[in-house]
């Protein structure tokens, strides 16, 4: 039996993705970047803080971390509830006592029902980003583009009326999208997504409405899949993230600034057990002489100005 000839037909065939909307880009062929002051090292914290709605939606795909048993489920509607009413304020005491700022993803339900919270997060001279507006608000392929559209500006408007200026940066709730998303992004006016995981850098990327920066955040150091995935304890986590920074630290000498990514959800590190951990390795990185800590949007700014 032959092989059909139109299984070899590929027309999109050649150097870098399937797709228009960045270039190949291979990590030795760039221009090195350069951190304020010198630094070696980016540090980008990234805190999703979200509102699990008690009954779950399965369309387009139930989120991660959400709802589980039969309803109501108050043991993991609880167990998330824990991040907003006492994780996460740990984790700002954390970020005060270490003297960084941090990206802060919000779903804008957050805003709605815990008014306090963004007003302690604009306190500590932290970044609040979209992440959409609960967590049933999710986005897939099958999703129609004009609920995909409201669902964005919902989030982007909820958010803009409760810190008074309108949010420069997305993240997808799974950092799911559909092949409308970036282009809904930049008409919806957002700078920059933290969606895509393929860098170490920031990038561009280009739609038919305009382009927006792409700001990689590995999702391999994020807490959901270190500690909730894979059970490591947060002296295993810790001492991984020293060893991507050290390692980055070193690759800076011949590719320039380089960036660490480190994602946090405040009902898994906000665990009284994982708080010593944590404050330790923050402590210590803020500590390196290699380190700065950047918001978002700072770490974008900076990036986009050595673009020329």
């Amino acid at each position: 039996m032959s092989l059909d000839p139109a299984y070899l037909e590929y027309p999109r065939r050649r150097l870098g993705m399937d797709h228009d909307l960045y270039a190949a880009s291979p990590m030795p062929t760039r221009r090195p970047v350069a951190w304020p002051d010198g630094k070696a090292v980016a540090v980008a914290v990234l805190v999703n803080l979200e509102w699990f709605p008690i009954v779950p939606s399965d369309k387009p795909f139930r989120a991660p971390g959400h709802m589980q048993t039969p309803y109501p489920d108050y043991r993991h509607y609880t167990a998330r509830e824990y991040g907003t009413r006492v994780g996460f304020y740990r984790l700002l005491d954390a970020f005060a006592k270490a003297g960084v700022g941090v990206t802060v993803a919000v779903n804008a339900a957050i805003a709605e029902r815990y008014p306090t919270i963004i007003a302690d997060i604009r306190a500590g001279g932290h970044e609040i980003i979209a992440h959409s507006t609960d967590m049933n608000g999710t986005i897939a392929t099958g999703l129609p583009e004009e609920e995909e559209r409201a669902l964005i500006e919902k989030a982007r408007d909820t958010l803009a009326a409760a810190i008074g200026s309108r949010p420069r940066g997305w993240q997808s709730i799974a950092r799911s999208q559909s092949w409308n998303t970036p282009r809904l992004l930049v008409e919806a006016g957002f700078d920059y997504m933290c969606d895509w995981v393929n860098d170490d850098l920031p990038y561009v990327a280009t739609t038919s409405a305009g382009t927006i920066v792409s700001l990689p955040f590995n999702h391999e150091l994020s807490d959901r899949q270190l500690i909730a995935v894979q059970q490591q304890s947060m002296d295993s986590v810790a001492r991984q993230v020293e060893d991507a920074f050290d390692w980055l630290a070193a690759e800076s000498t011949q590719y320039g600034g380089r960036v660490l990514p480190l994602t946090l959800t405040p009902y898994i590190t906000g665990l009284p057990y994982r708080m010593d951990a944590f404050e330790a390795l923050l402590g210590r990185i803020a500590a390196r002489p290699e380190a700065w800590f950047a918001t978002a949007g700072q770490l974008v700014d900076n990036w986009r100005a050595q673009q020329g």
